[in-house]
């Protein structure tokens, strides 16, 4: 049901982890995901800890779904002297192709300990259903 967009995601990755650069708007960063189904539910997981609910940005146009997000530094004060910085900050972004069976109008988004939970309903028409057999009178009866 999903699509992978960019087979280079994880050497951009690592090579952002080694070189210790932070993601731009014109360059963003990759968030690790997770995605499985649910009985009738497409299911996506996000990894963006530290960035607070309003610096997320959700996104559908047509079966893209494109997932924003910023990481902003923690004010500093003068009185402050920074010993050491990991963790990354930055634009962080992942897009993923949905498919026609999926019910994009109705996606519910929920963001719990640094993880943006997306459920993406698979829509009616995807579902499977039982085909009537009819007995063959009905053709005759348009033909005749």
């Amino acid at each position: 049901m999903l699509m992978r967009t960019d087979p280079f995601r994880e050497l951009d990755r690592l090579t952002q982890q080694l070189m210790g650069t932070s993601g731009t708007w014109s360059r963003p960063s990759p968030m690790p995901m997770d995605a499985y189904r649910e009985g009738d539910v497409y299911v996506i997981a996000l990894d963006l800890p530290g960035v607070a609910k309003d610096a997320i940005d959700i996104d559908v146009e047509r079966n893209m779904l494109t997932v924003r997000a910023e990481r902003r530094p923690v004010a500093e004060r003068d009185d402050v002297q920074k010993e050491l910085s990991e963790r990354p900050l930055g634009v962080f972004s992942r897009q993923v192709v949905l498919a026609d069976t999926l019910d994009t109008e109705h996606i519910e988004a929920d963001y719990e300990a640094g993880v943006l939970t997306l459920r993406i309903p698979i829509a009616e028409r995807a579902k499977p259903r039982k085909v009537a057999i009819g007995d063959g009178a009905s053709r005759k009866e348009i033909r005749g």
